[in-house]
């Protein structure tokens, strides 16, 4: 089959596309802005990539179109496509239909951290020995890649997202996953692009309830009001809790050894490098999860020990003149601020300097303005990129002390961050797009600086 990809540069398509390529089918793809490191990764496994949506590419003679959901109605293929009625399917449908049907799927859904999860749950399943496919929103460390097929495999792990499918399917792509475990591991409002408030978004989350057998497993955060509410809409598959007493919880012990119990009785003691509450249920939820699919606690435990993080969490960029740079993909204030109060007992009393750019769409159309302060409130600076904002955002963050600069000008942001920073502060870049390079330009600077 000659399958021909519209936005293949997107994380999830571009993730399709190996997967594709693997299983045999002859690929093509198109995208807007052909760029690396997914134009690189795409190029080294024989997939042609072409730049531009120009409807002469109909005379690929693909045998489909998948169609990602950057494409909208207005494209010029997409136009073509559909006034010649060519064969087209949203990705996720694709996927579902030739990859997923014959698997274990253990799909990770919620608003925050399924890409730290499910890279989490598949290095656990490769550490077992289970060789799982997978499709990860990131590049976990411990494979370097997005995406896999293993031919040989019943197991593919999956982030299941909550955002909508295609232009022509408004419903969110993880009900075409096929799950058999599922990890619900927070629900908020978030994509108020597409979404109208959180019951809108809880409805979807039900949606995906709805297709989980009943001899599959759903872990879930029995600390989020929204999850029980979804699940009490409906549920006809076993539960498992994390995070509460009737379940799986993690006791800390030191700053990088925490105690798994299951209701009550310990299951191991868990030693690792990664920071904060939120990490530590994401590795209840894995853990449960894998366990379903076969693998003993305590060899989930000892692969979390070497688990490596995921690219743009917590990344650490470098130390340059006594000052850590890392690089965090976080951008919802909920995830802000869990990374920081992480970080913030990690530090103790060191000074930790945000780099922010609210870049999502829920973030510039300034949902978030009310509570992003709060968000914020464990860094001793705050540089904040407000370019292409409709919004005050200097307004949002008048702290008393005017811990905040803002400028929407990424050369003068570096200059006034190179300035303030000094030895044995962290620095913490955040956002969930390019951010225009800043981590290499930060660094550099911040060389040349002490050079001076």
């Amino acid at each position: 089959m000659h399958i021909h990809i519209l936005g293949i540069c997107g994380t999830f398509m571009g993730g399709i596309a190996v997967i594709a390529r693997k299983a045999g089918h002859k690929v093509t793809g198109c995208d807007a802005s052909v760029y690396p490191p997914m134009s690189t990764q795409l190029e080294s496994q024989g997939i042609k990539l072409i730049e531009g949506y120009n409807p002469e590419l109909t005379k690929l003679n693909p045998d489909v179109f998948v169609i990602g959901n950057v494409v909208s109605r207005g494209n010029p293929l997409m136009e073509e496509i559909l006034n010649r009625n060519l064969h087209y399917i949203s990705g996720p449908q694709w996927l579902s239909e030739n990859v997923l049907q014959d698997k274990w799927v253990l799909a990770v859904a919620g608003t925050h951290g399924k890409t730290t999860a499910s890279s989490m749950l598949a290095w656990i399943l490769e550490y077992a020995g289970m060789k799982p496919g997978f499709l990860i929103g990131g590049i976990p460390e411990n494979f370097c890649v997005s995406a896999r097929l293993v031919d040989d495999s019943s197991f593919f792990v999956i982030e299941a997202d909550e955002y909508d499918t295609a232009f022509f399917d408004k419903r969110s792509k993880f009900v075409h996953l096929r799950p058999r475990t599922a990890i619900l591991n927070n629900l908020e409002f978030d994509h108020a692009d597409i979404f109208f408030d959180l019951t809108a978004i809880m409805q979807q989350f039900h949606h995906f309830v709805r297709i989980i057998p009943g001899n599959g497993l759903i872990v879930t955060n029995g600390r989020e009001k929204s999850l029980l509410q979804v699940l009490a809409k409906g549920c006809w598959t076993p539960v498992e809790k994390i995070g509460v007493e009737d379940g799986w919880q993690a006791e800390v012990l030191t700053d990088d050894r925490i105690n798994i119990s299951f209701k009550g009785k310990s299951q191991g003691t868990l030693q690792w490098e990664l920071m904060g509450e939120h990490n530590r249920m994401n590795a209840l939820a894995v853990l449960a999860a894998a366990h379903h699919a076969g693998v003993p606690i305590k060899t989930g435990v000892a692969a979390l020990a070497q688990f490596k993080n995921v690219k743009r969490r917590m990344e650490l960029c470098g130390v340059v003149n006594g000052i850590t740079v890392y690089d965090d993909f976080a951008h919802h204030p909920t995830a802000i601020q869990t990374t920081l109060e992480g970080l913030r007992n990690k530090v103790n009393s060191a000074r930790i300097v945000v780099v922010l750019e609210p870049r999502s769409n829920t973030m510039k159309m300034g949902i978030w303005k009310d509570s992003l302060a709060g968000s914020l409130k464990v860094a001793n600076l705050i540089f904040c990129y407000t370019a292409n904002l409709g919004w005050d955002v200097q307004e949002a963050l008048k702290f008393p002390d005017a811990r905040a600069v803002c400028s929407d000008t990424l050369e003068q942001l570096i200059e006034a961050i190179t300035v303030a920073a000094r030895p044995g502060d962290y620095v913490v870049i955040m956002s969930n797009g390019g951010f225009g390079g800043i981590q290499k330009k930060l660094l550099k600077a911040l060389g040349e600086s002490h050079q001076k």
